[in-house]
Order: structure tokens, then C-alpha cells, then sequence
């Protein structure tokens, strides 16, 4: 008898009894829904959650590899034991010392990420009779990617946990959640735990253990160290761009992020929409925070906020705004669903977020902030968009009937 043959029975033996949904999630994840829909007229498609979710999934996997092998080559760059790599392609980052370093760091993460997540989702499938649904297998994925690399695995089980509940299973479960349930799990971190989250030694692989220490390293991101001065760190814009720097696991390689943009964009999963008008929002607000200093309003940015003097450009490639709106704002769930409010909702997260960058200097990254707050106004948006269609159509209507 082979594997779905006993799966197949043990759901039959345990149908309408508690542990039922448990026994049905691991025949839904190893093969195909079988639950189809009865009487009226549907429409018929070959896509459903579990595919939605994995295609996701298949454009963060660039993103997690290479995650692994940032983690090993910043720390042992930072140790001083490799020199800094020639370029995306150099004899110094994929090598395996960092591919070993980097998986010891990060993997243990994505097994927490996922073996609380989806425990949580489990138990409450029990304790409410409801099917487990698909929806924490893109979660449970993004949560590695947006941590530090040393964030303490407790800290992320408790942060998980809270995400879940609260972020989530509070509201009903998929697809009934006002807010991203990773962005609440980075909320609630951050929030709790602001000295791991933040400061000069946090993205690098065991610099903390270091400080204090006389082989102390630093591992102060781009962001960081542009808030602090108005003088642009001697790093390479295309080091920037291909992600040879320090920063969460997944969120350095700009073009990674690109290329699972375009990935989810020519399959149809995520809102182009949302990820241009993020873009453009973004790039706005740099622009207006440029022309201030331009016009000499603010003379000396360094006694100031020197995220202004910034090339507004630059704000898409040295931070989180590129990963936020392609794999966070793009949430189907949490997000606008009219097309005029996906332009709405996805300008005013990206110039939401460059606001924050700029004014917090304490923390110089706005951009899971600004998502969650425009998850809450994303109904909003979109009850106006549809009012504003529907006085249109009355309108047209007396013209017509006049």
C-alpha cells in the first residue's frame, strides 16, 4: 500500500472526528486539494491557494540562497579572514565556508518559522473544525527573510506565535486578516525587542557575541550609517545592487527581488500596480526631500537628517522598499483590490516610507511600518474608489435619462 493509499485511510478513519483537519492538512500538502465545489455554476481554473502559495514561495528561493551566502561572506569579511568579493560573480562569496556559515545561521531559522507557525494553524484547525489552510506557507517563508541573521530562535517562536494569533487567527484565518501576518511578526519584534532589531552589529553573523571585544566587527547598514551623517559610505552602488552588503537575510540582492517580481508578475500573482506605485512613491518623496536641500533650506544635513541628501534613486538599493513592495504590499489579502486603489495604496506605502526613513533616524527603515498602516486604510481606499465608480455611473445615468 503505498503513501496516498494509507493517508487516504487514516482521513477516512478520523473523518468528523477533532484531529480530522490535522490528518487532512498533510494529505493537502504532499498532493492535490480534492475538495471540489457542489451545485451552481463556478469558474473553472487550474490555479488554488496551495499553488498560489508555492509560486510565491518559488520566487523567495533565490532570495533565501542567497541570503545564506551573504550571512557567511559579511561575517567573515567583518572577521577580516576573506577580502571583499570582485563583484556579484567573485571567487570570495560563493564559496563554502560561506554557504556553510550562512545555512548554520539561517536554516535553523526557517525551521522555527515554520514548525510554530504552522503548529499554531494546526491547533486552532483542531480547536475550531475548519480545514488548515495554505496561507502560512508564503508567512512562514517571508519571517526568515526579514530578521536579522542572529535574531535568538525563542524570540522568534514567541514572535511567530503572537503573529499568528493575533496578526491572523483572531480575524477568522486566511484570507480575514486586516494585517500582514509577517509584518506583524517584524512588528512585534521590533517592538519587543528593539536592541536586536536595530543598531550598528545586528546584521552581521555573530558580531554581538563580538563588542566589546578586541576583535569587535561592525556591521552597520547603508541606512544606518547615511541616517547618523550626510557622508555616503565608500561602498559600491553595484555591490548595493547585488546585494554585497549587510542587511536582513532576503532583502539585499535588489536584483534578486527584481527578477521574483517580474516572476510573480508574468504569472499573475502579484500586483504590478502595487509594486510600480510603490516605486514612483518612493522615488517622489526623495525627490521632494532633495529639493530641500537643493533650495538650501536645510544647510548642513549632518546636524540634521542625512537620509535627505540621499540621491533619491538610491533609497530603491539601500534598503527594504524593493522587498517590501513586491513580496509584502503585494499581499492579496491585506491589500487594495480595485485597480485605482492598488495605485493609491502603493504610492502612499512608498512615500510613507521614505518619510519614516528620513525622520527616524534611531531606526532609518519605514517600510514595514508604513505597509501595516496602509493595511488598515486599504478598505478604506477602496470603499471611496468604488463610491467615487458608483457617482459616476448616477451621473451618466441622469445624463441618459434627461
Amino acid at each position: 500500500m503505498g503513501l496516498k493509499e494509507k493517508l487516504h485511510n487514516l482521513k477516512e478513519k478520523y473523518k468528523g472526528k477533532k484531529m480530522a483537519p490535522a490528518f487532512n492538512a498533510l494529505h493537502t500538502f504532499l498532493y492535490l486539494p480534492n475538495e471540489t465545489t457542489h451545485g451552481g455554476t463556478h469558474i473553472k481554473a487550474a490555479d488554488d491557494l496551495k499553488r498560489t502559495m508555492n509560486t510565491v514561495i518559488l520566487a523567495l528561493v533565490p532570495c533565501l540562497i542567497f541570503g545564506i551566502f551573504n550571512a557567511g561572506y559579511q561575517h567573515f569579511l567583518a572577521t577580516g579572514e576573506i577580502e571583499a568579493s570582485n563583484g556579484f560573480l567573485g571567487s570570495t562569496f560563493w564559496t563554502f565556508d560561506n554557504l556553510i556559515h550562512g545555512a548554520w545561521k539561517v536554516l535553523p531559522l526557517v525551521i522555527v518559522s515554520y514548525g510554530v507557525g504552522l503548529a499554531v494553524e494546526f491547533l486552532f484547525a483542531v480547536i475550531k473544525g475548519h480545514e488548515v489552510e495554505e496561507g502560512y506557507l508564503v508567512t512562514g517563508m517571508l519571517v526568515p527573510l526579514i530578521v536579522p541573521v542572529d535574531i535568538p530562535l525563542w524570540m522568534l517562536a514567541v514572535a511567530v506565535v503572537f503573529g499568528v494569533v493575533i496578526g491572523k487567527e483572531v480575524f477568522g484565518g486566511t484570507g480575514m486578516n486586516i494585517l500582514n501576518p509577517a509584518l506583524t511578526i517584524r512588528a512585534f519584534l521590533f517592538f519587543a525587542y528593539p536592541t536586536w532589531m536595530s543598531g550598528d552589529k545586528v546584521w552581521v553573523s555573530e558580531a554581538v557575541e563580538r563588542a566589546g571585544t578586541a576583535d569587535a566587527i561592525s556591521g552597520e547598514t547603508l541606512l544606518g550609517a547615511y541616517a547618523q551623517n550626510s557622508t555616503l559610505p565608500n561602498i559600491d552602488q553595484w555591490d548595493m545592487f547585488w546585494g554585497l552588503i549587510p542587511g536582513s537575510v532576503g532583502e539585499t540582492s535588489k536584483f534578486l527581488i527584481i527578477i521574483g517580481a517580474l516572476f510573480l508578475i508574468f504569472t499573475k500573482i502579484g500586483s504590478w500596480r502595487i509594486m510600480l506605485s510603490t516605486v514612483i512613491g518612493a522615488l517622489v518623496m526623495g525627490l521632494i526631500f532633495n529639493g530641500v536641500v537643493d533650495a538650501g533650506w536645510i544647510s548642513d544635513t549632518s546636524k540634521f537628517y542625512g537620509l535627505m541628501s540621499v540621491p533619491f534613486w538610491q533609497h530603491l538599493i539601500i534598503g527594504s522598499i524593493l522587498f517590501g513592495a513586491v513580496y509584502m504590499a503585494t499581499d492579496p489579502v491585506t491589500a487594495a483590490q480595485t485597480n485605482k486603489g492598488k495605485w493609491i495604496y502603493g504610492f502612499l506605502i512608498g512615500f510613507i516610507s521614505i518619510m519614516i526613513r528620513v525622520f527616524n533616524p534611531a531606526y532609518p527603515e519605514g517600510v514595514f511600518l508604513a505597509i501595516l498602516l496602509m493595511n488598515v486604510f486599504a478598505p478604506t481606499i477602496d470603499h471611496y474608489v468604488i463610491q467615487g465608480n458608483v457617482k459616476k455611473r448616477m451621473k451618466r445615468l441622469k445624463v441618459k435619462t434627461a
